[in-house]
């Protein structure tokens, strides 16, 4: 793999420790500003409408630089975003600062995919994804748990500040270490949009909203399942949540490697595995042991799905993949946002802490029906350009040779 794709994963580093570490520090921030715990929560929903709003946005806004300078400005952009957050004196210029790093995260992810993809021969393109995307769950494992501790012993600014200066890395390594790429010739933005007539293309984003959404339904409501339905100390779910990382990681390096082996039939295996291990984390919860191997096994599964769900969006789309690739980062967060809000709302209608467990299990096996219809109208279309082939004369004769 090129050292290339060091220089993506470090921004993909930072970027998922801003995004993952506010919610460590929700309480910290609310007391400083003097505002409630769920104001303070604006700023995970602003990050994340931010995503969806930006990756389109800022991924058209790109389409007449090289990707590697818009790949530079969009790190440029991350830092900004978390220094202003670092330093705001009010919760609104906070909440600001928010959104500007966040309009950076989809097009960065969305064209970082693409550039990773080119780096490397075909059969290789899953994995070079992977890797990028390996930034994003080793942030989960590391930077998000010392983040945490750092804002909560030293000041959330201070964890802010680390995760701008870790955004000048990300910036530095792809200066110097990512080729000029230079778009495709004749590829403008119409080609682009149409992209978004292709079916396949759809139903990937689909899968992408369903399955991933499947997971947050869960991990949302982490901390109150396992601190009133597990028993575990508040001080614990810190070191629980570091399991869920280990497993993304590991799920994102499988899903990348298998993904290119054989990619719907991974996408059948860990969807199919993810809503069973969600309906089952529903008895699972009840037990301290069976709990914790149980949220690494959602995050080893959630995350296998995310190479294949990427590459299959960047296959559908070929010839014009980068804004249907950004879209597609912002599925991942429209479905957070999605399960979140669903899990909220059987909690609140009173069927428990574990409910949200049957939403992200309900979800995961949507996903997986929408990976099987895709995969039949795909048979269905292969099958129709067969028969019209051997219907043209180039058909007919190979036929009658053979």
């Amino acid at each position: 793999m090129p050292l290339a794709l060091l220089a993506l994963a470090i921004g993909a580093f930072g970027i998922g420790t801003t995004e993952f570490v506010i919610m460590g520090l929700l309480p910290e921030v609310a007391d400083d500003f003097g505002v409630s715990i769920p104001t303070a929560g604006l700023l995970v929903t602003g990050y994340a409408l931010g995503v969806v709003i930006g990756a389109p946005l800022m991924t058209v806004l790109g389409t007449k630089i090289s990707r590697k300078r818009m790949l530079m400005l969009l790190m440029g952009l991350f830092i900004a975003g978390n220094l202003l957050s670092a330093v705001a004196p009010t919760f609104a210029i906070m909440l600001t600062g928010r959104v500007i790093a966040s309009l950076a995260h989809g097009a960065f992810f969305g064209i970082g995919s693409v550039v990773a993809a080119e780096l490397v021969a075909p059969d290789k393109k899953a994995g070079a994804i992977a890797m990028m995307f390996t930034g994003l769950t080793v942030a989960n494992v590391v930077g998000v748990p010392l983040g945490t501790l750092v804002g909560q012993n030293v000041g959330w600014r201070v964890t802010f500040g680390m995760v701008a200066a870790l955004g000048v890395v990300g910036l530095a390594g792809i200066a110097r270490l990512v080729p000029e790429m230079p778009r495709p010739e004749g590829v403008h933005l119409r080609h682009e949009l149409a992209a978004f007539k292709n079916a396949q293309v759809l139903l990937a984003m689909a899968m992408t909203v369903l399955g991933f959404g499947g997971v947050f339904a869960a991990i949302t409501y982490i901390a109150p399942m396992m601190t009133h339905i597990a028993g575990f100390a508040d001080g614990s779910v810190t070191w629980l949540l570091v399991l869920f990382g280990l497993g993304m990681v590991g799920g994102n390096l499988i899903g990348g490697k298998f993904a290119d082996r054989a990619l719907m039939p991974m996408l059948y295996v860990s969807l199919g595995a993810l809503a069973v291990v969600l309906a089952l984390f529903t008895l699972t919860a009840h037990n301290k042991i069976a709990a914790a191997v149980t949220i690494a096994l959602i995050g080893a599964l959630g995350f296998a799905t995310v190479p294949p769900l990427q590459k299959r969006v960047l296959d559908q789309a070929h010839g014009a993949p980068t804004l249907a690739s950004a879209v597609n980062i912002g599925a991942f967060n429209l479905g957070n946002a999605l399960s979140a809000w669903l899990g909220g709302i059987v909690i609140a209608a009173g069927f428990g802490y574990t409910a949200p467990n049957w939403v992200g299990a309900a979800l995961a096996a949507s996903a997986l029906v929408l990976a099987v219809l895709s995969a039949a109208l795909e048979r269905r279309d292969s099958g129709r350009s067969a028969v019209v082939a051997s219907g043209s004369p180039a058909g007919q004769r190979t036929a009658v040779h053979h």
